[in-house]
Protein backbone atom coordinates (compact mmCIF):
# COMPACT_ATOMS: atom_id res chain seq x y z
CA UNK A 1 0.00 0.00 0.00
CA UNK A 2 2.85 2.32 0.91
CA UNK A 3 4.53 1.66 -2.47
CA UNK A 4 1.30 2.45 -4.31
CA UNK A 5 0.94 5.74 -2.42
CA UNK A 6 4.52 6.65 -3.25
CA UNK A 7 4.03 5.74 -6.90
CA UNK A 8 0.93 7.92 -7.23
CA UNK A 9 2.66 10.78 -5.38
CA UNK A 10 5.46 10.67 -7.95
CA UNK A 11 2.89 10.85 -10.73
CA UNK A 12 1.21 13.87 -9.09
CA UNK A 13 4.58 15.59 -8.77
CA UNK A 14 5.09 15.13 -12.50
CA UNK A 15 8.14 12.87 -12.10
CA UNK A 16 7.06 10.35 -14.73
CA UNK A 17 5.78 13.04 -17.05
CA UNK A 18 9.09 14.85 -16.77
CA UNK A 19 11.06 11.71 -17.65
CA UNK A 20 8.72 11.01 -20.55
CA UNK A 21 9.29 14.51 -21.95
CA UNK A 22 13.04 14.10 -21.60
CA UNK A 23 13.01 10.67 -23.27
CA UNK A 24 10.79 11.94 -26.09
CA UNK A 25 13.13 14.88 -26.65
CA UNK A 26 16.17 12.58 -26.79
CA UNK A 27 14.72 10.16 -29.28
CA UNK A 28 13.72 12.82 -31.77
CA UNK A 29 17.41 12.64 -32.73
CA UNK A 30 17.28 8.86 -33.21
CA UNK A 31 14.63 8.89 -35.95
CA UNK A 32 17.03 9.11 -38.88
CA UNK A 33 19.22 6.36 -37.42
CA UNK A 34 16.55 3.70 -36.89
CA UNK A 35 17.96 1.44 -39.61
CA UNK A 36 21.43 1.52 -38.05
CA UNK A 37 20.01 1.07 -34.56
CA UNK A 38 18.00 -1.96 -35.70
CA UNK A 39 21.13 -3.43 -37.27
CA UNK A 40 22.93 -2.67 -34.02
CA UNK A 41 20.24 -4.63 -32.12
CA UNK A 42 20.47 -7.57 -34.54
CA UNK A 43 24.25 -7.64 -34.17
CA UNK A 44 23.90 -7.52 -30.37
CA UNK A 45 21.39 -10.39 -30.35
CA UNK A 46 23.65 -12.36 -32.72
CA UNK A 47 26.62 -11.79 -30.40
CA UNK A 48 24.57 -12.96 -27.42
CA UNK A 49 23.46 -16.05 -29.36
CA UNK A 50 27.08 -16.88 -30.24
CA UNK A 51 28.08 -16.52 -26.58
CA UNK A 52 25.26 -18.79 -25.38
CA UNK A 53 25.93 -21.27 -28.16
CA UNK A 54 29.60 -21.35 -27.19
CA UNK A 55 28.68 -22.26 -23.60
CA UNK A 56 26.48 -25.13 -24.79
CA UNK A 57 29.21 -26.27 -27.21
CA UNK A 58 31.77 -26.33 -24.38
CA UNK A 59 29.40 -28.55 -22.38
CA UNK A 60 29.10 -30.95 -25.33
CA UNK A 61 32.89 -30.96 -25.79
CA UNK A 62 33.57 -31.83 -22.15
CA UNK A 63 30.94 -34.56 -22.13
CA UNK A 64 32.38 -35.98 -25.37
CA UNK A 65 35.94 -35.96 -24.01
CA UNK A 66 34.85 -37.65 -20.75
CA UNK A 67 32.90 -40.28 -22.70
CA UNK A 68 29.49 -39.35 -21.40
CA UNK A 69 28.26 -38.89 -24.94
CA UNK A 70 29.61 -39.63 -28.39
CA UNK A 71 30.35 -37.20 -31.15
CA UNK A 72 33.02 -35.66 -33.29
CA UNK A 73 35.35 -33.65 -31.11
CA UNK A 74 36.84 -31.82 -34.08
CA UNK A 75 33.43 -30.67 -35.25
CA UNK A 76 32.52 -29.42 -31.78
CA UNK A 77 35.82 -27.57 -31.46
CA UNK A 78 35.28 -26.05 -34.89
CA UNK A 79 31.80 -24.98 -33.87
CA UNK A 80 33.16 -23.37 -30.70
CA UNK A 81 35.82 -21.49 -32.62
CA UNK A 82 33.27 -20.38 -35.23
CA UNK A 83 30.94 -19.07 -32.53
CA UNK A 84 33.79 -17.28 -30.77
CA UNK A 85 34.85 -15.64 -34.03
CA UNK A 86 31.23 -14.74 -34.78
CA UNK A 87 30.96 -13.14 -31.36
CA UNK A 88 34.14 -11.13 -31.97
CA UNK A 89 32.92 -10.03 -35.40
CA UNK A 90 29.52 -9.01 -34.02
CA UNK A 91 31.16 -6.96 -31.26
CA UNK A 92 33.43 -5.28 -33.80
CA UNK A 93 30.42 -4.36 -35.93
CA UNK A 94 28.60 -3.05 -32.85
CA UNK A 95 31.61 -0.97 -31.85
CA UNK A 96 31.95 0.50 -35.33
CA UNK A 97 28.26 1.28 -35.71
CA UNK A 98 27.94 2.76 -32.23
CA UNK A 99 31.02 4.97 -32.76
CA UNK A 100 29.70 6.30 -36.07
CA UNK A 101 26.18 6.98 -34.83
CA UNK A 102 27.47 8.45 -31.55
CA UNK A 103 29.63 10.99 -33.38
CA UNK A 104 26.82 11.88 -35.78
CA UNK A 105 24.25 12.28 -33.00
CA UNK A 106 26.67 14.26 -30.83
CA UNK A 107 27.41 16.63 -33.69
CA UNK A 108 23.73 17.01 -34.52
CA UNK A 109 22.62 17.69 -30.95
CA UNK A 110 25.58 19.98 -30.26
CA UNK A 111 24.97 21.97 -33.45
CA UNK A 112 21.26 22.18 -32.66
CA UNK A 113 21.84 23.37 -29.07
CA UNK A 114 24.54 25.80 -30.19
CA UNK A 115 22.21 27.19 -32.84
CA UNK A 116 19.42 27.64 -30.31
CA UNK A 117 21.78 29.41 -27.89
CA UNK A 118 22.96 31.78 -30.61
CA UNK A 119 19.37 32.74 -31.47
CA UNK A 120 18.09 32.91 -27.89
CA UNK A 121 16.75 36.17 -26.51
CA UNK A 122 19.67 38.13 -25.06
CA UNK A 123 18.18 38.69 -21.60
CA UNK A 124 16.98 35.10 -21.28
CA UNK A 125 20.43 33.78 -22.14
CA UNK A 126 21.93 35.64 -19.20
CA UNK A 127 20.22 33.21 -16.84
CA UNK A 128 23.16 30.89 -17.55
CA UNK A 129 26.88 31.39 -17.05
CA UNK A 130 29.08 30.70 -20.04
CA UNK A 131 30.86 27.81 -18.29
CA UNK A 132 27.53 26.17 -17.53
CA UNK A 133 26.53 26.42 -21.19
CA UNK A 134 29.88 24.92 -22.23
CA UNK A 135 29.38 22.03 -19.80
CA UNK A 136 25.94 21.33 -21.20
CA UNK A 137 27.28 21.49 -24.75
CA UNK A 138 30.07 19.01 -24.00
CA UNK A 139 29.34 16.56 -21.17
CA UNK A 140 25.54 16.55 -21.29
CA UNK A 141 25.40 16.24 -25.07
CA UNK A 142 27.87 13.31 -25.03
CA UNK A 143 25.84 11.40 -22.47
CA UNK A 144 22.56 12.00 -24.27
CA UNK A 145 24.08 10.92 -27.60
CA UNK A 146 25.42 7.69 -26.07
CA UNK A 147 22.02 6.97 -24.57
CA UNK A 148 20.18 7.69 -27.83
CA UNK A 149 22.06 4.91 -29.62
CA UNK A 150 22.70 2.63 -26.67
CA UNK A 151 19.68 2.47 -24.42
CA UNK A 152 17.23 0.45 -26.55
CA UNK A 153 19.91 -1.86 -28.06
CA UNK A 154 21.33 -2.51 -24.58
CA UNK A 155 17.88 -3.19 -23.17
CA UNK A 156 17.01 -5.63 -25.98
CA UNK A 157 20.40 -7.39 -25.97
CA UNK A 158 20.53 -7.84 -22.20
CA UNK A 159 16.92 -8.99 -22.14
CA UNK A 160 17.70 -11.62 -24.82
CA UNK A 161 20.80 -12.66 -22.89
CA UNK A 162 18.79 -13.04 -19.68
CA UNK A 163 15.92 -14.95 -21.29
CA UNK A 164 18.25 -17.17 -23.32
CA UNK A 165 20.45 -18.03 -20.35
CA UNK A 166 17.45 -18.73 -18.13
CA UNK A 167 15.84 -20.92 -20.81
CA UNK A 168 18.98 -23.06 -21.23
CA UNK A 169 19.42 -23.55 -17.48
CA UNK A 170 15.73 -24.28 -17.04
CA UNK A 171 15.89 -26.86 -19.84
CA UNK A 172 18.59 -28.84 -18.04
CA UNK A 173 17.50 -28.19 -14.43
CA UNK A 174 14.47 -26.06 -13.41
CA UNK A 175 15.60 -26.01 -9.77
CA UNK A 176 18.98 -24.62 -10.76
CA UNK A 177 17.23 -21.84 -12.74
CA UNK A 178 15.27 -20.85 -9.67
CA UNK A 179 18.39 -20.82 -7.48
CA UNK A 180 20.26 -18.64 -9.99
CA UNK A 181 17.47 -16.05 -9.73
CA UNK A 182 17.58 -15.82 -5.92
CA UNK A 183 19.32 -12.45 -6.12
CA UNK A 184 16.67 -10.94 -8.43
CA UNK A 185 14.23 -9.71 -5.72
CA UNK A 186 17.09 -8.14 -3.77
CA UNK A 187 18.40 -6.42 -6.90
CA UNK A 188 14.97 -5.05 -7.69
CA UNK A 189 14.56 -3.60 -4.20
CA UNK A 190 18.03 -2.07 -4.18
CA UNK A 191 17.64 -0.72 -7.71
CA UNK A 192 14.52 1.22 -6.73
CA UNK A 193 16.49 3.06 -4.06
CA UNK A 194 19.49 3.36 -6.37
CA UNK A 195 17.42 4.95 -9.16
CA UNK A 196 16.01 7.60 -6.84
CA UNK A 197 19.41 8.49 -5.40
CA UNK A 198 20.98 8.34 -8.85
CA UNK A 199 18.78 11.11 -10.23
CA UNK A 200 19.47 13.33 -7.23
CA UNK A 201 23.22 12.81 -7.41
CA UNK A 202 23.25 13.33 -11.18
CA UNK A 203 21.59 16.72 -10.91
CA UNK A 204 23.85 17.83 -8.07
CA UNK A 205 27.03 16.66 -9.78
CA UNK A 206 26.06 18.36 -13.06
CA UNK A 207 25.42 21.63 -11.24
CA UNK A 208 28.74 21.49 -9.38
CA UNK A 209 30.58 20.59 -12.57
CA UNK A 210 28.97 23.54 -14.35
CA UNK A 211 29.96 25.88 -11.51
CA UNK A 212 33.56 24.68 -11.75
CA UNK A 213 33.69 25.15 -15.51
CA UNK A 214 32.09 28.59 -15.26
CA UNK A 215 34.55 29.70 -12.61
CA UNK A 216 37.56 28.52 -14.60
CA UNK A 217 36.20 30.12 -17.79
CA UNK A 218 35.69 33.45 -15.98
CA UNK A 219 39.23 33.24 -14.59
CA UNK A 220 40.80 32.65 -17.99
CA UNK A 221 38.70 35.36 -19.67
CA UNK A 222 39.88 37.87 -17.07
CA UNK A 223 43.40 36.57 -16.52
CA UNK A 224 44.92 40.02 -17.12
CA UNK A 225 42.82 41.56 -14.34
CA UNK A 226 43.59 38.64 -12.03
CA UNK A 227 47.31 39.14 -12.54
CA UNK A 228 47.14 42.95 -12.44
CA UNK A 229 45.57 42.92 -8.97
CA UNK A 230 47.68 40.02 -7.75
CA UNK A 231 44.58 37.88 -7.22
CA UNK A 232 46.17 34.57 -8.19
CA UNK A 233 46.13 33.22 -4.63
CA UNK A 234 42.53 34.36 -4.11
CA UNK A 235 41.32 32.64 -7.28
CA UNK A 236 43.34 29.53 -6.48
CA UNK A 237 41.80 29.36 -2.98
CA UNK A 238 38.30 29.83 -4.37
CA UNK A 239 38.86 27.04 -6.86
CA UNK A 240 40.09 24.77 -4.09
CA UNK A 241 36.94 25.50 -2.06
CA UNK A 242 34.80 24.58 -5.04
CA UNK A 243 36.87 21.43 -5.52
CA UNK A 244 36.29 20.51 -1.86
CA UNK A 245 32.55 20.81 -2.50
CA UNK A 246 32.91 18.67 -5.62
CA UNK A 247 35.06 16.14 -3.75
CA UNK A 248 32.58 15.92 -0.86
CA UNK A 249 29.64 15.26 -3.17
CA UNK A 250 31.63 12.80 -5.30
CA UNK A 251 32.77 10.85 -2.23
CA UNK A 252 29.21 10.82 -0.87
CA UNK A 253 28.08 9.24 -4.11
CA UNK A 254 31.07 6.90 -4.10
CA UNK A 255 30.30 5.76 -0.54
CA UNK A 256 26.71 5.13 -1.51
CA UNK A 257 27.87 3.16 -4.58
CA UNK A 258 30.44 1.17 -2.61
CA UNK A 259 27.92 0.16 0.05
CA UNK A 260 25.37 -0.76 -2.59
CA UNK A 261 27.79 -2.71 -4.79
CA UNK A 262 29.34 -4.46 -1.78
CA UNK A 263 25.95 -5.58 -0.60
CA UNK A 264 25.06 -6.81 -4.07
CA UNK A 265 28.41 -8.59 -4.33
CA UNK A 266 27.74 -10.45 -1.09
CA UNK A 267 24.29 -11.45 -2.36
CA UNK A 268 25.80 -12.57 -5.67
CA UNK A 269 28.53 -14.52 -3.89
CA UNK A 270 25.97 -16.36 -1.72
CA UNK A 271 23.91 -17.21 -4.81
CA UNK A 272 27.06 -18.44 -6.60
CA UNK A 273 27.99 -20.69 -3.65
CA UNK A 274 24.46 -22.09 -3.52
CA UNK A 275 24.57 -22.74 -7.27
CA UNK A 276 27.98 -24.38 -6.92
CA UNK A 277 26.77 -26.56 -4.04
CA UNK A 278 23.65 -27.59 -5.94
CA UNK A 279 25.72 -28.40 -9.04
CA UNK A 280 28.12 -30.55 -7.02
CA UNK A 281 25.20 -32.37 -5.43
CA UNK A 282 23.56 -32.98 -8.82
CA UNK A 283 26.86 -34.21 -10.26
CA UNK A 284 27.44 -36.52 -7.23
CA UNK A 285 23.91 -37.88 -7.53
CA UNK A 286 24.47 -38.56 -11.21
CA UNK A 287 21.68 -36.24 -12.37
CA UNK A 288 23.99 -34.05 -14.46
CA UNK A 289 27.30 -34.50 -16.26
CA UNK A 290 30.58 -32.69 -15.67
CA UNK A 291 30.01 -30.64 -18.81
CA UNK A 292 26.55 -29.66 -17.61
CA UNK A 293 27.95 -28.64 -14.20
CA UNK A 294 30.57 -26.37 -15.79
CA UNK A 295 27.94 -24.90 -18.07
CA UNK A 296 25.65 -24.32 -15.05
CA UNK A 297 28.38 -22.45 -13.21
CA UNK A 298 29.10 -20.29 -16.23
CA UNK A 299 25.49 -19.56 -16.96
CA UNK A 300 24.46 -19.00 -13.36
CA UNK A 301 27.00 -16.22 -13.18
CA UNK A 302 25.91 -14.97 -16.60
CA UNK A 303 22.23 -15.02 -15.56
CA UNK A 304 22.94 -12.99 -12.43
CA UNK A 305 25.14 -10.49 -14.28
CA UNK A 306 22.69 -10.13 -17.18
CA UNK A 307 19.87 -9.42 -14.75
CA UNK A 308 22.06 -6.91 -12.94
CA UNK A 309 22.99 -5.23 -16.24
CA UNK A 310 19.32 -5.21 -17.21
CA UNK A 311 18.51 -3.37 -14.00
CA UNK A 312 21.41 -0.94 -14.55
CA UNK A 313 19.98 0.13 -17.90
CA UNK A 314 17.37 2.12 -16.00
CA UNK A 315 19.79 4.23 -13.89
CA UNK A 316 21.86 4.98 -17.00
CA UNK A 317 18.67 6.07 -18.76
CA UNK A 318 17.83 8.27 -15.77
CA UNK A 319 21.28 9.84 -15.95
CA UNK A 320 20.81 10.57 -19.65
CA UNK A 321 17.32 11.94 -19.00
CA UNK A 322 18.81 14.31 -16.41
CA UNK A 323 21.26 15.58 -19.03
CA UNK A 324 18.44 15.88 -21.56
CA UNK A 325 16.48 17.97 -19.07
CA UNK A 326 19.43 20.34 -18.71
CA UNK A 327 19.68 20.69 -22.49
CA UNK A 328 15.92 21.19 -22.81
CA UNK A 329 16.13 24.05 -20.32
CA UNK A 330 18.35 25.85 -22.84
CA UNK A 331 16.28 25.01 -25.91
CA UNK A 332 13.08 26.19 -24.25
CA UNK A 333 14.40 29.68 -23.61
CA UNK A 334 12.62 32.55 -25.32
CA UNK A 335 13.80 33.14 -28.87
CA UNK A 336 14.66 36.51 -30.33
CA UNK A 337 11.75 38.49 -31.67
CA UNK A 338 11.52 39.43 -35.33
CA UNK A 339 9.18 42.36 -35.72
CA UNK A 340 7.73 44.25 -38.65
CA UNK A 341 9.24 42.08 -41.40
CA UNK A 342 7.46 44.00 -44.15
CA UNK A 343 8.90 47.26 -42.91
CA UNK A 344 12.39 45.72 -42.74
CA UNK A 345 12.16 44.57 -46.35
CA UNK A 346 10.95 48.00 -47.46
CA UNK A 347 13.83 49.69 -45.65
CA UNK A 348 16.41 47.36 -47.23
CA UNK A 349 15.48 48.75 -50.65
CA UNK A 350 16.43 52.31 -49.67
CA UNK A 351 19.16 51.72 -47.09
CA UNK A 352 21.91 53.09 -49.36
CA UNK A 353 20.21 56.49 -49.18
CA UNK A 354 20.77 56.56 -45.42
CA UNK A 355 18.78 55.64 -42.33
CA UNK A 356 17.71 57.76 -39.35
CA UNK A 357 17.18 56.41 -35.83
CA UNK A 358 14.30 57.48 -33.56
CA UNK A 359 13.23 56.68 -30.02
CA UNK A 360 9.96 58.12 -28.79
CA UNK A 361 8.82 58.08 -25.14
CA UNK A 362 10.77 54.87 -24.61
CA UNK A 363 10.76 53.13 -21.22
CA UNK A 364 13.49 50.49 -20.83
CA UNK A 365 13.33 48.06 -17.91
CA UNK A 366 15.43 44.92 -17.47
CA UNK A 367 13.84 41.64 -16.39
CA UNK A 368 15.18 42.11 -12.88
CA UNK A 369 13.02 45.24 -12.63
CA UNK A 370 15.88 47.73 -13.01
CA UNK A 371 14.55 50.78 -14.87
CA UNK A 372 17.26 52.36 -17.03
CA UNK A 373 15.37 54.76 -19.28
CA UNK A 374 12.10 56.61 -18.75
CA UNK A 375 10.18 58.48 -21.48
CA UNK A 376 13.33 58.69 -23.57
CA UNK A 377 13.34 60.63 -26.86
CA UNK A 378 16.28 60.28 -29.23
CA UNK A 379 16.98 61.27 -32.82
CA UNK A 380 19.97 60.60 -35.09
CA UNK A 381 19.57 61.70 -38.69
CA UNK A 382 21.51 60.28 -41.63
CA UNK A 383 24.89 61.95 -42.14
CA UNK A 384 25.13 63.03 -38.47
CA UNK A 385 27.44 62.15 -35.62
CA UNK A 386 25.39 61.96 -32.43
CA UNK A 387 27.16 61.58 -29.08
CA UNK A 388 25.61 60.08 -25.95
CA UNK A 389 27.25 60.97 -22.64
CA UNK A 390 26.55 60.32 -19.01
CA UNK A 391 28.07 58.83 -15.85
CA UNK A 392 29.16 55.21 -15.94
CA UNK A 393 26.29 52.79 -15.32
CA UNK A 394 23.56 55.27 -16.20
CA UNK A 395 22.44 53.48 -19.38
CA UNK A 396 24.60 54.41 -22.38
CA UNK A 397 25.32 50.76 -23.23
CA UNK A 398 21.67 49.92 -22.55
CA UNK A 399 20.68 52.44 -25.23
CA UNK A 400 23.01 50.67 -27.66
CA UNK A 401 21.36 47.34 -26.78
CA UNK A 402 17.97 48.82 -27.57
CA UNK A 403 19.25 50.00 -30.95
CA UNK A 404 20.66 46.52 -31.66
CA UNK A 405 17.35 44.83 -30.81
CA UNK A 406 18.82 42.97 -27.84
CA UNK A 407 16.24 44.44 -25.47
CA UNK A 408 12.97 46.25 -26.23
CA UNK A 409 11.23 49.26 -24.71
CA UNK A 410 8.30 48.19 -22.54
CA UNK A 411 6.61 51.45 -23.52
CA UNK A 412 7.16 53.85 -26.41
CA UNK A 413 8.77 53.06 -29.76
CA UNK A 414 12.18 52.50 -31.33
CA UNK A 415 12.21 52.85 -35.12
CA UNK A 416 14.43 53.20 -38.14
CA UNK A 417 13.32 55.55 -40.92
CA UNK A 418 14.62 55.74 -44.49
CA UNK A 419 13.87 57.54 -47.72
CA UNK A 420 10.26 58.15 -48.78
CA UNK A 421 8.94 57.30 -45.34
CA UNK A 422 10.07 53.65 -45.33
CA UNK A 423 10.35 52.62 -41.70
CA UNK A 424 10.26 49.64 -39.33
CA UNK A 425 10.44 48.76 -35.65
CA UNK A 426 13.87 48.02 -34.26
CA UNK A 427 14.30 44.31 -33.50
CA UNK A 428 16.74 41.47 -34.12
CA UNK A 429 15.79 41.72 -37.82
CA UNK A 430 17.21 45.25 -38.13
CA UNK A 431 20.80 44.47 -37.06
CA UNK A 432 21.82 44.24 -40.71
CA UNK A 433 21.46 48.05 -40.81
CA UNK A 434 24.10 48.51 -38.09
CA UNK A 435 27.86 48.26 -37.77
CA UNK A 436 28.86 47.92 -34.13
CA UNK A 437 32.07 48.46 -32.19
CA UNK A 438 31.57 47.53 -28.53
CA UNK A 439 33.60 48.38 -25.47
CA UNK A 440 36.71 46.36 -24.75
CA UNK A 441 38.64 43.91 -26.88
CA UNK A 442 36.46 42.02 -29.37
CA UNK A 443 39.16 40.44 -31.53
CA UNK A 444 38.90 36.69 -32.12
CA UNK A 445 41.74 34.22 -32.44
CA UNK A 446 42.76 33.99 -36.09
CA UNK A 447 44.29 36.20 -38.75
CA UNK A 448 43.54 39.88 -39.24
CA UNK A 449 41.80 38.99 -42.52
CA UNK A 450 39.66 36.31 -40.84
CA UNK A 451 38.56 38.83 -38.20
CA UNK A 452 37.66 41.32 -40.90
CA UNK A 453 35.81 38.85 -43.13
CA UNK A 454 33.48 37.89 -40.28
CA UNK A 455 31.30 40.82 -41.31
CA UNK A 456 31.77 40.43 -45.06
CA UNK A 457 32.73 36.92 -46.12
CA UNK A 458 33.51 37.74 -49.73
CA UNK A 459 35.65 40.82 -48.97
CA UNK A 460 38.73 41.12 -51.17
CA UNK A 461 42.16 41.88 -49.76
CA UNK A 462 41.90 45.36 -51.29
CA UNK A 463 38.60 46.02 -49.50
CA UNK A 464 40.08 44.83 -46.21
CA UNK A 465 43.12 47.09 -46.60
CA UNK A 466 40.88 50.04 -47.49
CA UNK A 467 38.78 49.49 -44.34
CA UNK A 468 41.95 49.13 -42.23
CA UNK A 469 43.12 52.48 -43.59
CA UNK A 470 39.81 54.08 -42.62
CA UNK A 471 40.22 52.70 -39.11
CA UNK A 472 43.85 53.91 -38.99
CA UNK A 473 44.90 50.27 -38.53
CA UNK A 474 46.75 49.66 -41.79
CA UNK A 475 49.79 51.59 -40.57
CA UNK A 476 50.61 48.86 -38.04
CA UNK A 477 49.01 45.85 -39.78
CA UNK A 478 51.27 46.29 -42.81
CA UNK A 479 54.28 45.98 -40.47
CA UNK A 480 53.13 42.60 -39.14
CA UNK A 481 55.11 39.56 -40.45
CA UNK A 482 52.37 38.48 -42.89
CA UNK A 483 50.28 41.63 -43.10
CA UNK A 484 46.56 40.93 -43.05
CA UNK A 485 47.32 37.19 -42.89
CA UNK A 486 49.19 37.54 -39.61
CA UNK A 487 47.80 35.55 -36.66
CA UNK A 488 46.31 37.27 -33.63
CA UNK A 489 45.75 35.43 -30.37
CA UNK A 490 42.53 35.09 -28.38
CA UNK A 491 41.13 38.48 -27.33
CA UNK A 492 43.79 40.23 -29.41
CA UNK A 493 46.86 38.73 -27.78
CA UNK A 494 49.95 40.08 -29.54
CA UNK A 495 48.61 43.57 -30.24
CA UNK A 496 47.80 46.53 -28.00
CA UNK A 497 44.33 47.55 -26.82
CA UNK A 498 44.43 50.59 -29.10
CA UNK A 499 45.41 48.45 -32.09
CA UNK A 500 42.63 45.97 -31.30
CA UNK A 501 40.14 48.85 -31.18
CA UNK A 502 41.30 50.16 -34.55
CA UNK A 503 40.89 46.71 -36.15
CA UNK A 504 37.40 46.47 -34.62
CA UNK A 505 36.52 49.90 -36.04
CA UNK A 506 37.91 48.89 -39.45
CA UNK A 507 35.78 45.75 -39.31
CA UNK A 508 32.69 47.88 -38.71
CA UNK A 509 33.68 50.11 -41.66
CA UNK A 510 34.07 47.04 -43.88
CA UNK A 511 30.51 45.97 -43.03
CA UNK A 512 29.41 49.22 -44.67
CA UNK A 513 26.07 49.45 -42.85
CA UNK A 514 23.96 52.65 -42.84
CA UNK A 515 24.29 53.14 -39.05
CA UNK A 516 27.53 52.90 -37.09
CA UNK A 517 27.41 52.35 -33.32
CA UNK A 518 30.56 53.11 -31.34
CA UNK A 519 30.19 52.17 -27.66
CA UNK A 520 33.22 53.79 -25.99
CA UNK A 521 35.02 52.39 -29.03
CA UNK A 522 37.74 55.08 -29.15
CA UNK A 523 38.62 55.00 -25.44
CA UNK A 524 42.03 53.39 -26.07
CA UNK A 525 42.98 55.78 -28.89
CA UNK A 526 44.90 59.02 -28.52
CA UNK A 527 43.10 62.20 -29.52
CA UNK A 528 44.86 62.58 -32.87
CA UNK A 529 44.04 59.04 -34.05
CA UNK A 530 40.51 59.32 -32.65
CA UNK A 531 39.84 62.46 -34.71
CA UNK A 532 41.30 60.87 -37.84
CA UNK A 533 39.20 57.73 -37.35
CA UNK A 534 35.94 59.71 -36.95
CA UNK A 535 36.69 61.85 -39.99
CA UNK A 536 37.53 58.76 -42.07
CA UNK A 537 34.31 57.06 -41.00
CA UNK A 538 32.16 59.97 -42.10
CA UNK A 539 34.07 60.33 -45.38
CA UNK A 540 33.57 56.62 -46.08
CA UNK A 541 29.86 57.24 -46.63
CA UNK A 542 28.16 60.62 -46.71
CA UNK A 543 24.79 59.18 -45.71
CA UNK A 544 26.01 57.22 -42.72
CA UNK A 545 24.58 57.80 -39.28
CA UNK A 546 27.15 57.57 -36.46
CA UNK A 547 26.08 57.15 -32.83
CA UNK A 548 28.87 57.33 -30.25
CA UNK A 549 28.71 56.73 -26.49
CA UNK A 550 31.67 58.46 -24.94
CA UNK A 551 33.24 60.35 -22.05
CA UNK A 552 35.76 62.16 -24.24
CA UNK A 553 35.41 65.89 -25.05
CA UNK A 554 37.28 65.39 -28.34
CA UNK A 555 34.35 63.38 -29.71
CA UNK A 556 31.86 65.98 -28.56
CA UNK A 557 33.56 68.70 -30.57
CA UNK A 558 32.84 66.92 -33.86
CA UNK A 559 29.33 65.79 -32.91
CA UNK A 560 26.23 67.32 -34.51
CA UNK A 561 24.10 66.55 -31.46
CA UNK A 562 24.78 65.51 -27.87
CA UNK A 563 22.46 63.56 -25.56
CA UNK A 564 22.97 62.91 -21.88
CA UNK A 565 21.62 59.99 -19.84
CA UNK A 566 21.29 60.77 -16.15
CA UNK A 567 18.81 59.57 -13.51
CA UNK A 568 16.91 57.47 -16.09
CA UNK A 569 16.34 60.50 -18.30
CA UNK A 570 17.63 61.02 -21.86
CA UNK A 571 18.00 64.74 -22.61
CA UNK A 572 19.39 66.58 -25.63
CA UNK A 573 22.15 69.05 -24.74
CA UNK A 574 23.04 70.17 -28.25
Amino acid sequence: MRLLKKFFRKIREGYLEEMYREAKWMYQYAKKYWASICFYIIAGVFSTGMSLGGSVASKVLIDTVTGVQTGRIGMVIGLMIGMALGNIAAKAVISRISARISVDVQNEIRADIYNKIIYTDWESLHEFRSGDLLNRLSTDVSQVADSVIGWIPSLVTRLVQFIGTFAIIFYYDPVMAGIALLSAPVMLLVSRYLMRRMRIYNKEMREISSDLMSYQNDSFQNIQTVKAFGLMDLFRDRLQKMQVRYRTKMLDYNRFSVYTSSFMSVVGMLVSYICFGWSVYRLWSGYITTGTMIMFLQMASSLSSSFSLLIQVVPSAISAATCAGRLMAVTELKKEEIRDEEGVEALKKVKDEGISVYLSQADVIYKEGNKVLEKGDFQAEKGEIVAVIGPSGEGKTTLVRVLLGLIYPVEGTARLVGKDGASCQISSATRSFFSYVPQGNTIFAGTVAENMRMVKRDATDEEIISALKSGCAWEFVKELPEGINSMIGERGTGISEGQAQRIAIARAVLRDAPVLLLDEATSALDMEIEERVLNNIMKHGKNKTCIVTTHRPSVLSVSDHIYEIRDNRLEQLK
